[in-house]
């Protein structure tokens, strides 16, 4: 399969193969290492468009750019135009060089203050939106969408032409509605139906667990690039794989048990650097639940690591599992 370049305004992606901007998941470590493995765009978590917010140590991690590593993108949420404009105001002026507009977040406390997804309902909001972020910056504006608010009221496309119109450069196209959150099957039909009806690129999310399911989903939609988010946590080499299986030479090696190892201490290190050993330790256990739900023979090592208070355990425990003699640190089939 060939693929069409990924054009974000004036940026064009190494791959068409992003990973989704998640609250609590793609922090500045994890961001780091999708890039390692090959993610052609990463971006922040979300963030309030509410700046007095910003001093919370919460905010101050989540807008902790990737100054280096172009194009720095960053996502904000809110739902009131002016305050969205002043927001991307200020990430630009922080190096945001994409701005992104959350339209797509399901969850209730994002969509009960009338943000994320909740947005789909008020199609005039959502042009006073995006033409007040796009008129406020003098940088690509982007925006990330579900397929409506309900199987009722599945109005992506209208939203899509309303985001093309508004001066949007890219979409990326979640397949479920809010209302289904992430059960059932994404739709991808409802993407291709998008991606037909704007001149803009758009980007397909949802349900892209493997590399060979990224092939399906590009050939169902038809769509410019793919968004991986789920599919990425506790195997961020879904990236190498993709770009492996695109590549004149689509044998995908399996991934050695020490390479796995140290992609595992590095994520550690880096989150115990990034937020400290208290914090780290904390945010670094749902990443080793991911890692573990991948790895075979895990659950012993999964139900202590979990556990444990300090850096020097979760990395001594991590170092344990793989030193073990009977071979059984390695990837679940």
């Amino acid at each position: 399969m060939t693929l069409r370049p990924l054009q974000i305004g004036p940026y064009t992606l190494a791959n068409p193969f992003v990973l989704a901007p998640m609250a609590g998941v793609t922090d500045a470590p994890f961001r780091r290492l999708c890039r390692r493995f090959g993610a052609g765009m990463t971006c922040s978590e979300m963030t309030t468009a509410d700046t007095s917010l910003w001093q919370t140590a919460k905010s101050r991690f989540r807008l902790d750019l990737d100054l280096d590593a172009q194009p720095v993108a960053v996502q904000i949420a809110g739902s009131e135009p002016a305050q969205l404009a002043s927001a991307a105001v200020a990430c630009v002026a922080r190096g945001a060089q994409i701005i992104d507009v959350n339209m797509g977040c399901p969850a209730k406390k994002v969509c009960n203050k009338l943000a994320g997804s909740a947005l789909l309902q008020d199609v005039k909001l959502v042009a006073e939106i995006l033409t007040s972020v796009v008129n406020a910056v003098p940088v690509p504006v982007t925006v990330k969408i579900r397929t409506g608010w309900d199987p009722d009221h599945r109005n992506a496309v209208d939203i899509a032409r309303i985001a093309e119109d508004s001066g949007v450069v890219a979409i990326a196209v979640h397949g479920r509605t809010r209302a289904c959150r992430y059960k059932g099957a994404a739709e991808y039909d409802t993407i291709a139906r998008v991606k037909a009806s704007v001149a803009i690129p758009v980007i397909a999310n949802g349900d892209i667990t493997t590399p060979e399911k990224s092939l399906e989903v590009l050939r169902l939609t038809n769509c410019d690039g793919l968004m991986i988010g789920r599919g990425a946590q506790g195997r961020p080499w879904i990236f190498r794989d993709l770009g492996q299986l695109l590549s004149a030479h689509p044998e995908r090696p399996q991934l050695d048990k020490y390479e796995l190892r140290d992609i595992m201490l590095d994520h550690l290190s880096d989150l115990h650097r990034f937020y400290g050993e208290l914090i780290g330790v904390r945010v670094a256990r749902k990443h080793l639940t991911w890692y573990c739900n991948n790895l075979a023979n895990a659950d012993a090592f999964r139900h202590q690591v979990v556990r444990v208070e300090s850096a020097s355990e979760q990395i001594g425990l991590t170092k344990s599992y793989f030193d073990r003699e009977d071979g059984g640190a390695s990837l679940a089939a």
